[in-house]
């Protein structure tokens, strides 16, 4: 199926740093709980399960921030522990709790059985990726997503959201082989499922390392980072003959910079907890940097807003000719975000300029 051209490609080119009319913008989680037309089409839907595998309803709910704020990209709408569960280990959600497995891999025999899921058990992903791309008609970029090796491997170990993931790290030390045999088809997968949804026609990829902050220095290294830059040499780079760019965001990883930024990605992004100028000096022109206002700022005035993203955009600094920057959020938005404090968002940050004059 051919696909329209892109009206606004700006987040295309500022992850490849190119030249842009204006900063990017989009908002990790901008689909979901803050949006009233969210919480109706949920509460007629019943099931978060039965919203992410239809594509129709997954469609109406990636498209629904792009019909009240003026966004530089979607982002497709489903869940990153859909590859475990196309695995067989039997994804459920609890309300208030969240994502849990009825069949967690905690022991050698366990992992051995798991294999790379057939595509048709994820086939509702990339249906839903065909589906937004063409109902979105070129007015934005389409992202998709996974998330990294290690991160689906904590899920999959603990069988839930933890805390400490205790149970992940008592493998990783103490049968770290076992671990790492889990992390290779993991990354397998990520690849699979990544490259089937550039295929389906995701213009730009990212992969989501939610739980790589919470390693120390050497084990990052090994058992998230090692895996992620496995995925990105395996990425289809090129699709229908445009550039597929890829971003990495590993929460807490302020703290490696230099080493994420020769995984191999075009961008890296950012949680609040790293200055967004010392981030880019660090990493120069190596990579485009996304990121990275505290997702709680939007909590406040309209007022406060506006003054912490000029902050935000002055601290990255001025470049010559705008490449090279994505704003976002240092993480999820907030359920208990108000509309219009998005709004008041979007139009700081496209409307932000720097003084005359100004050298920064």
């Amino acid at each position: 199926m051919a696909h329209p051209p892109l009206k606004n490609n700006n987040l295309i080119r500022a992850l490849l740093c190119q030249p842009v009319d204006r900063t990017p913008i989009w908002l990790m989680r901008q689909a979901g709980r803050y949006l009233p037309e969210y919480r109706a089409l949920r509460e007629r839907v019943g099931s978060f399960v039965t919203l992410m595998k239809t594509p129709d309803y997954a469609t109406e709910v990636t498209l629904q921030p792009l019909q009240r704020f003026d966004l530089d990209a979607a982002i497709v709408f489903f869940d990153i522990l859909t590859i475990p569960d196309a695995m067989g280990l039997g994804l459920y959600f609890v309300e208030g709790e969240g994502p849990k497995f009825m069949h967690p891999v905690r022991d050698e025999k366990s992992i051995d059985r798991l294999s790379l899921p057939p595509q048709e058990s994820l086939s509702y992903v990339y249906d839903t990726v065909t589906q937004c791309r063409h109902e979105l008609g070129g007015k934005v970029p389409l992202i998709g997503f996974s998330g990294s090796p290690w991160t689906l491997a904590c899920y999959m170990v603990e069988g839930e959201g933890s805390r400490d993931f205790h149970i992940v790290k008592k493998m990783l030390y103490k049968n770290p082989e076992i671990l790492q045999r889990l992390l290779k088809l993991n990354s397998q997968a990520v690849v699979q499922h990544l490259n089937q949804q550039i295929e389906a026609g995701a213009q730009a990829v990212m992969i989501f390392d939610t739980w790589g902050g919470m390693l120390n220095h050497s084990a990052y290294r090994e058992f998230s980072l090692q895996h992620i830059t496995y995925v990105i040499e395996n990425l289809k780079r090129q699709h229908d003959g445009q550039q597929i760019p890829s971003i990495v965001f590993t929460k807490g990883g302020g703290q490696w910079l230099q080493d994420m930024a020769k995984c191999g990605a075009n961008a890296l992004g950012l949680d609040w907890m790293t200055d967004l100028g010392s981030a880019r000096q660090i990493v120069g022109d190596q990579v485009a940097l996304q990121g990275n206002l505290d997702p709680a700022v939007l909590l406040a005035s309209n007022s406060q807003i506006k003054d912490e993203a000029d902050r935000i955009m002055t601290s990255f600094g001025k470049t010559a000719d705008g490449s090279g920057y994505v704003f976002n959020l240092g993480h999820g938005i907030s359920k208990d975000t108000e509309v219009e404090a998005v709004e008041a968002l979007v139009e700081a940050v496209h409307q932000f300029r720097f003084p005359t004059g100004s050298s920064i």
